[in-house]
């Protein structure tokens, strides 16, 4: 085999592989975008848990007991609504990455 066949099955066989990579690219792209819609799921949960709370904190709680319940469940609600937007956060930078994931495949492919 002469070196300029050699030379042209690497450059093929190189080829191949970038078309295989900018594919894994584009699948994990895709896996990094369900990801994301898991994590927004997980935000709405924090939003239902918060609606329960806020409804449990308006019950008339009359007694000094029922105060300090209803006085925990505001610090709470209040943590769980920071951990709402950590959450919310960590969604958007998935979805940035699955954009950034993407590109890659295509730069790895040759296009834009």
């Amino acid at each position: 085999m002469s070196a300029s066949v050699t030379g042209m099955s690497a450059i093929i066989t190189a080829g191949s592989v970038t078309a295989a990579d900018a594919a894994a690219c584009s699948s994990r792209s895709f896996e990094v975008q369900l990801l994301a819609g898991r994590v927004e799921a997980c935000a709405e949960q924090v939003d239902a848990v918060c609606a329960r709370l806020s409804q449990l904190q308006l019950m008339d709680w009359q007694s000094p007991a029922g105060q300090a319940y209803r006085s925990s469940l505001r610090v709470q609600a209040m943590a769980l609504s920071g951990a709402r937007e950590g959450v919310l956060g960590a969604a958007l930078a998935l979805r940035r990455h699955s954009v950034h994931v993407a590109e890659s495949a295509l730069t790895a492919a040759g296009g834009y």
